[in-house]
């Protein structure tokens, strides 16, 4: 293909990742080194029979004006992402300096905000990731090894996850697992512990998130895998199976070797989709037990009567670094992988 051709053939797609990926990023990257203009204070005296009394009130004028002056407020450079609310390099410091243990250390840096959160993000990306692959892998070759008859339906009940509504599907669960739910109830029983609930377990919670995590992303990965395995050869197979492969070997030396490419294709998208995790999170009303990197970007910008644009701004970059931190590796493996493929 001529360059120029290749030129205009790439043009809307790129022009569209400008627009909507490129320059957004980079706004939240000029507004994470502001902060919001602090408010114009007003003392005034009044005097009286009895003595004088000063009163402290918010100059409105004087602060609107001041905020049209520097709309995107006052500038910070990068003290928003050293805060304690964000990497807290002096706290974290003080932590290690004054710990004795390494537990008390970490019970300390897991009390800040941004560390807290990124613990739960991590958790949940590196439980849910390998548990849908590896699941949707296993129900994709097992839907695949049944009579035509019975894949339709199969595939039917496989997907149903997709038909709820994320925010509906996470209520649903929530209410079965609290105490009152018939799940709940349930694990009162087992546990034998009448007071063991949703809202006063963080065990619990962090479970029944990652629980909704699996059963609700799982769809995507068995119908990529599914699709895949249509394409398998079937002489291949054949010979392979008449060479005396057990159907095991099949899978494990013909099937999977061929659905690598898509293999690293889920790994991807679950990564990404994972690591923002949130919608759960506000479904189980969790925030006191878990909370997630995109849930303090929601909580900042919902503050009441006063956004923190600057601090969600730094949130968002040091989650499309996290983000970019755990691609790196499945990147590296496909670019390997289509240089040998390419000699």
């Amino acid at each position: 293909m001529k360059h120029r051709t290749f030129f205009w053939f790439i043009l809307p797609t790129l022009t569209a990742m400008i627009l909507f990926i490129a320059l957004p990023i980079v706004s939240a990257f000029v507004q994470s080194l502001f902060v919001q203009h602090e408010q114009v204070l007003v003392v005034s005296k009044s005097c009286g029979p009895f003595g004088c009394n000063e009163t402290t009130s918010i100059d409105l004028e004087a602060t609107e004006k001041l905020r049209q002056g520097e709309p995107l407020g006052k500038f910070n450079g990068l003290g928003t992402y050293l805060n304690r609310s964000h990497l807290a390099f002096s706290e974290v410091g003080k932590a290690w300096a004054n710990s004795e243990t390494l537990t008390d250390f970490w019970d300390e840096v897991l009390n800040l905000p941004f560390y807290g959160a990124l613990t739960f993000t991590l958790t949940y990306t590196a439980v849910v990731t390998p548990i849908v692959l590896i699941l949707g892998l296993a129900i994709a070759i097992g839907v695949n090894g049944l009579p035509n008859l019975m894949k339709g339906p199969s595939i039917f009940v496989s997907l149903l996850p997709f038909l709820v509504t994320p925010l509906v599907g996470s209520l649903i669960l929530f209410w079965m697992v609290d105490g009152d739910g018939i799940i709940g109830a349930t694990i009162q029983l087992v546990f034998n512990d009448p007071n063991l609930s949703l809202k006063a377990s963080t065990a619990l919670t962090w479970t029944m998130l990652i629980v909704y995590g699996i059963w609700h992303t799982l769809p995507f990965s068995f119908i990529v895998f599914y699709a895949g395995l249509q394409t398998v050869p079937f002489d291949t197979l054949e010979a392979a199976q008449i060479d005396g492969a057990t159907k095991w070997q099949r899978i494990i030396y013909v099937v999977v070797p061929h659905l690598v490419p898509l293999i690293s294709f889920v790994t991807l998208m679950l990564l990404m989709d994972n690591f923002r995790v949130f919608e759960p999170i506000v479904s189980f009303s969790a925030e006191a037990h878990a909370r997630s990197l995109s849930w303090i970007i929601f909580n900042d910008l919902r503050e009441s009567g006063n956004p923190l644009y600057g601090s969600a701004g730094a949130t968002s970059m040091l989650t499309i670094i996290g983000v970019a931190f755990l691609l790196t590796p499945v990147l590296l493996r496909t670019w390997r992988d289509f240089k040998l493929k390419g000699h």
